[in-house]
């Protein structure tokens, strides 16, 4: 059994990443809503994708312009979000990838894109 002392230091509040955090994001990607509450009491909702378990905040502005992608591509299979700015002042910019045979499901940050073989 731990102290609290020890809990406390090794106590890492759980975090929700962004979808911009990923490399490569497929278009069958599962997307699930999650309700929080403030410290205030007040409760919102947000979209997530989950990706090893890890949580990854999808914005509403990237779901509507992947919407508009979607409807004149919509054989797209992956895409990217590149995010600029920070607070109220955050945009995302949805990128089309047009190379999905050469594409893992979903790269993280940090990780090779492993070379996968083309089909002859």
């Amino acid at each position: 059994m731990a102290n609290i002392k020890d809990e406390a230091m090794a106590y890492e509040p759980p975090q929700t990443k962004n979808i911009a955090d990923l490399e490569v994001v497929p278009t069958n990607l599962e997307v699930e809503e999650r309700e929080f509450t403030k410290d205030d009491g007040t409760t919102f909702k947000i979209k997530v994708a989950i990706v090893d378990g890890e949580d990854y905040r999808v914005p509403t502005s990237v779901l509507k312009s992947l919407k508009v992608i979607l409807e004149e591509k919509q054989e797209l299979k992956f895409f990217k979000v590149k995010k600029t700015g920070e607070g109220l002042k955050t945009e995302y910019t949805v990128l089309t990838l047009d190379e999905p045979d050469e594409k893992p499901e979903v790269v993280k940050p940090g990780e090779e894109t492993p070379e996968v073989p083309k089909e002859d």
